[in-house]
């Protein structure tokens, strides 16, 4: 009999209604429970939302600071000197109980070209940092680290940003007489006239809270910080103009404390500011994965429909073909359907949250694509696992069990702060679940202080590498089953 032959009647063998229900609910799952999660995205403000920013590229940002600008044309610098840089943190651990003077990691003073004040505009700043010096920070992805030095009023630190056409370079130096260049950007279609001056910003300070059996959950406080700044020469034209990007001063500390602002006292301006300018936004964007939460239910129907067969198929004894050809059809149904199943949650779900006003962090069409495809593959390289796993162990629900406590805990227990992250990090890295990770669309970055967690959806393995942890578990479980009790076969 050929293969073809060997899988058409393996396919009509495996056709059961039973089956057929099985996988036709794991697809609904996906769906079912992917758009009511979509649904139920909804916006919490009282009355319209502020815009949220967006970047050139469509991703959503942050964007938000205090600016003291004004025009430069095609051609020309900003040079200051910034003699200290100070801040506030707000009721920090361990017992949230004072406001303390104190500078966040990323907190960040500094000079900045930018197309416009619209928030999520092109930009282009050299900066120092609350812990990590220098950086020269361009388009909100892009960082370049310069001298790591701090800075005092007895070692301050000047910064410059020269302009030329579309080219922006970052300069510094200690004494303001010899320079080094930190970075140089392109920003392609800058219009003739942008702004340019000092600017403030401080991300919240990011603690963490131990939950359940040690997992850990993010807490945020607000902070600020404060750069003093003299000696500025800036080529531009026009008056000095102070605003902030995005909301400022609604908070208590501003409003009855110490507002963000800027200050020119005699030539020394003081500027202060809270926020953050980078590629992650506070602003609650949601990304593919939030289409995807019904994937649990799914693997669990995929699992032990696929080990009762297997347990089915181990004893009638049959050839090792038939059980190849077997393994490969429930595969085969496992991809479509979960292909069908993501193939409409993914945009579908997207289009909802879009609709619910939610910002949503676009995604390339061939991400989504990887998306769509990879988790419909792990699906069915789970199943077939499974189905291995019956034939091996020959006990239907004893290879149940074992299936979902080594794929479906794993994904489902790592998806929630329960665990503590070196633990879930492990667990998805050794465990057949790590093929989730091609789900992942969310980037992490060395600039921004995040939660970088299996639990706010950060896997410890790339996609591909994920994906082939899976196939090498299903290579071997097939491989056992193949070569279980060979007397038996025949």
């Amino acid at each position: 009999m050929s293969t073809t032959e060997l899988l058409r009647r393996e396919w009509i063998t495996f056709r059961r209604p039973a089956r057929l229900i099985a996988l036709g609910a794991a697809a609904l799952a996906v769906i079912a429970v992917g758009l009511l999660s979509a649904v139920r995205n909804q916006s919490s403000c009282d009355g319209p939302c502020p815009a949220v920013p967006v970047a050139a590229d469509g991703s959503v940002v942050g964007d938000q600071f205090w600016f003291r600008h004004r025009d430069l044309g095609p051609e020309g610098s900003i040079t200051v000197r910034l003699t200290a840089m100070t801040g506030t943190i707000t009721y920090p651990p361990p017992n949230h109980d004072r406001i303390v003077p104190g500078l966040v990691p990323w907190a960040k003073a500094g000079i900045i070209v930018k197309d416009g004040v619209r928030p999520g505009s092109r930009y282009a700043a050299l900066t120092m940092t609350g812990a990590h010096g220098v950086h020269f920070q361009y388009d909100y992805k892009h960082d370049v680290a310069g001298s790591a030095a701090a800075v005092s009023q007895q070692s301050p630190r000047w910064l410059r940003l020269t302009r030329s056409g579309d080219t922006i370079t970052g300069s510094e130096s200690a004494d303001g007489r010899q320079w080094h260049t930190v970075a140089t950007a392109e920003l392609d279609r800058l219009p003739d006239t942008v702004q340019v001056g000092l600017f403030a910003t401080s991300p919240g300070d990011l603690t963490l809270s131990r939950t359940g059996l040690g997992g850990a959950t993010e807490q945020v406080r607000f902070t600020q910080a404060v750069g003093v700044f003299d000696h500025v020469a800036v080529s531009g034209t026009g008056t000095w103009i102070s605003q902030p990007i995005g909301e400022m001063n609604n908070t208590d500390w501003e409003k009855y404390h110490h507002a963000s602002g800027a200050v020119d006292d005699n030539g020394v301006v003081t500027v202060s500011g809270a926020g953050d300018i980078g590629p992650l936004s506070d602003q609650g964007a949601r990304t593919v994965e939030n289409t995807l939460s019904g994937l649990v239910v799914a693997l669990i129907i995929v699992l032990v429909a696929a080990t009762r067969y297997g347990a089915r198929t181990a004893r009638e004894a049959p050839a090792r073909p038939v059980v190849a050809a077997r393994a490969a059809v429930v595969g085969a149904a496992t991809f479509v359907s979960g292909l069908v199943a993501t193939g409409i949650v993914v945009p579908a779900g997207l289009a909802v949250i879009k609709a619910n006003g939610i910002p949503v962090q676009p995604s390339p069409v061939l991400t989504e694509l990887r998306v769509i495809v990879g988790v419909a593959a792990v699906l069915a390289l789970c199943a077939v696992l499974a189905y291995g796993l019956g034939v091996w162990l020959r006990h239907g629900w004893a290879a149940v069990l074992i299936g979902l406590s080594v794929v479906a805990v794993p994904q489902a227990i790592t998806a929630f702060p329960l665990l503590p992250d070196p633990v879930s990090e492990w667990l998805l890295r050794l465990t057949p679940a790590a093929g989730f990770a091609v789900q992942q669309t969310l980037v992490e970055y060395p600039q921004v202080t995040a939660h970088y967690a299996p639990s706010a959806g950060y896997f410890p393995l790339p996609g591909w590498t994920g994906l082939a942890v899976l196939c090498a578990y299903t290579i071997v479980t097939v491989r056992l089953a193949l070569g279980a009790k060979p007397a038996d076969w025949r």
